[in-house]
């Protein structure tokens, strides 16, 4: 079913127009109840009796086609539709005794077959019952008929055989809607990540940008050299942010540790933060090194927006990467917001903890993510 519309969702193309193939093929064995009627002596005898089986045949193929639909939407067959659907079925093959006489029994096989596929377990069973004894009772019953073990067999192996197509249609397409929700779920997760990509890029890049726009605007009145070199840097920052955007919707961006510290040194210097970076980096893997850049990136980000700090220092380690400041902490114990949440969400793909709070000495601020113990 359609999560968005709330209908079913179209049948496979192949199903639409084969499937009814499923019901339509074992009509072959009406085969004997149509020659008994194509035989008979009087005329108005082989017209109804080929009439009643045709419309027999019809009327079975459809409402299976109908059940099955309801089956692959994984909607429930309404009970009261399918037991009048029954007796209809159960009217025609008895129209047809006076054409088809006795084998008008081999009808039952196929009332049998659908009361398993369309009632719910008592009734199907109760009506598999009806129809592998009424041939028994018929021969007891109507003077000339004889018994038809065969019928009955061929009404059990039916409706076994019924059942477990049954079973397998109803787990065919719970496994359907499965896989459709499975892909919902990739569609919003893919979503998700989009939007904290694009929140994490831009929140970085347009705070840079803020930044130095603001210093070119103080320094135009007294230093226009510089003032021009800081606007420069601000179109350069605005055209990378762009690219980056651009590059994110196409899911080509690749975060790297290095290419973090070195933005992290341009957006600190704009911001007046001295920063302490390391000189050199261990080598990571390359998962560790792009949530490490990732964490560069959300920790230098807070550093310059919310901060009020004088320094930033970051620590690489094989093991962990830590970015502090000297500002004026979380305000809560348990910081959060988007880029944490998104910081949060990448580290959780990799065991990594994300710890958040103040530095050893009580000061300050500090954004650590370490590697999981079974990783170092």
């Amino acid at each position: 079913m359609d999560l968005s519309t709330g209908q079913p969702w179209p049948a496979n193309r192949h199903w639409r127009y084969t499937g009814w193939l499923l019901a339509a093929v074992w009509l072959f064995f009406l085969n004997v109840p149509l020659s008994t009627a194509v035989h008979q002596p009087q005329l108005w005898r082989q017209v109804l009796g080929v009439t009643a089986l045709v419309v027999f045949g019809v009327g079975y193929v459809l409402l299976f086609q109908w059940a099955r639909r309801l089956r692959q939407s994984l909607l429930p067959i309404p009970a009261g539709r399918a037991r009048v659907g029954l007796l209809l079925l159960l009217a025609v093959g008895l129209a047809s005794i006076p054409g088809t006489e006795g084998d008008w029994l081999a009808t039952l096989v196929y009332v049998a077959a659908a009361a398993v596929f369309l009632l719910p377990s008592r009734e199907a069973a109760a009506s598999v019952v009806l129809c592998a004894v009424t041939p028994v009772l018929a021969s007891w019953l109507v003077p000339g008929w004889e018994a038809e073990n065969g019928i009955v067999f061929a009404v059990l192996l039916a409706s076994f055989a019924m059942f477990g197509v049954s079973r397998l249609a109803q787990r065919n397409s719970e496994l359907q809607a499965a896989q459709r929700e499975i892909g919902r779920l990739a569609v919003t997760e893919e979503r998700a990540r989009a939007a904290r990509d694009l929140h994490d890029i831009l929140g970085h890049s347009l705070t840079v940008v803020a930044i130095k726009a603001e210093l070119a605007g103080r320094l135009i009145e007294v230093d226009r050299d510089r003032a021009a070199a800081e606007i420069a840097e601000v179109e350069a920052l605005a055209r990378a942010a762009l690219s980056d955007v651009r590059q994110t919707v196409g899911a080509y961006r690749e975060v790297t540790l290095a290419v973090e510290l070195a933005g992290a040194r341009s957006a600190l210097a704009a911001a007046g933060i001295a920063a302490d970076l390391p000189a050199e980096v261990p080598a990571l893997p390359d998962e560790w090194d792009r949530l490490f850049g990732w964490t560069v990136r959300e920790g230098v980000t807070n550093v310059v927006r919310h901060s009020g700090a004088r320094c930033c220092t970051i620590r690489v380690h094989p093991d962990r990467v830590e970015v502090s400041d000297d500002g004026r902490g979380p305000s809560t114990p348990d910081a959060t917001g988007h880029g944490l949440i998104g910081l949060r969400e990448r580290a959780r793909r990799l065991d990594a903890v994300v710890s958040v709070g103040r530095r050893p000495d009580g000061s300050g601020f500090l954004l650590r993510v370490q590697t999981p113990a079974e990783a170092r």
